[in-house]
């Protein structure tokens, strides 16, 4: 992915901790420029999710990485109607559960889960350069390892407070304060794993969206999105 054609779609990578902002800006800057759309998180938690489902200990290492190869894990792109399917069943809402949250870190840690998902992301990203204009990927190890030669590479990020209120509402809880402890633990794990930890970048452009409305920080990265194409010579956007 060093090198884009004429024929060839952009790739921004988004990475950040939870509730940093990455999904509504990642969907918001692809759905205003006709871009597809792909959450690697909501795959981490497919995984999850079918390992629960499937009662393999999330907290045994070695079952998760025996099992890791089994679920199937296909993801829609349309940053309107995002879609994730496992074995052809329709997960969006199980994997937002209580139960997924709370082991997904522990899932994601597992190097032969994220071998084979870095794998999978990497062919939605080539198929999203060949078919479309290009797509907007959002995670934790995008910058570092899934798309380390994207054009646009962001670190989003905002107070433990914001992220706090934020995620709160996502999963319509009134308790924030344990909203912002379990946040304060998966940051732990997730910049603490030893494969692919979450990390910024020395060239990715680090968003504080704190004080930004979602709109401002749409803003701001479609201009990055606009220039870096200009730049690049990507396909039209």
């Amino acid at each position: 992915m060093s090198a884009q054609g004429n024929a060839e779609g952009i790739v921004i990578a988004i990475d950040g901790p939870s509730g940093s902002g990455k999904s509504s800006t990642a969907r918001g800057v692809a759905t205003e420029r006709g871009l597809r759309y792909l959450d690697t998180g909501a795959m981490y938690r497919a995984v999850t999710w079918w390992m629960l489902h499937h009662e393999v200990d999330v907290d045994d290492a070695a079952a998760v990485a025996a099992a890791a190869s089994r679920p199937v894990v296909t993801m829609g792109t349309d940053p309107t109607a995002p879609t994730v399917r496992v074995d052809g069943v329709d997960v969006a809402r199980e994997i937002r559960s209580r139960e997924v949250t709370a082991s997904v870190s522990a899932v994601s840690a597992v190097p032969r889960v994220r071998e084979r998902l870095v794998a999978l992301q990497r062919a939605v990203i080539a198929e999203a350069r060949r078919g479309a204009p290009g797509i907007v990927v959002e995670g934790r190890d995008i910058t570092t390892v899934v798309a380390p030669d994207a054009p646009v590479k962001l670190y989003l990020t905002a107070s433990a407070e914001a992220r706090a209120q934020r995620r709160s509402r996502e999963v319509r809880t009134t308790d924030i304060a344990a909203t912002q402890a379990d946040l304060a633990r998966r940051d732990l794990l997730d910049s603490s794993r030893a494969a692919s930890p979450l990390t910024r970048t020395e060239d990715s452009l680090e968003l504080e969206t704190s004080g930004l409305t979602l709109d401002e920080v749409v803003a701001i990265v479609v201009k990055l999105v606009d220039e870096a194409a200009a730049r690049e010579g990507s396909a039209a956007l």
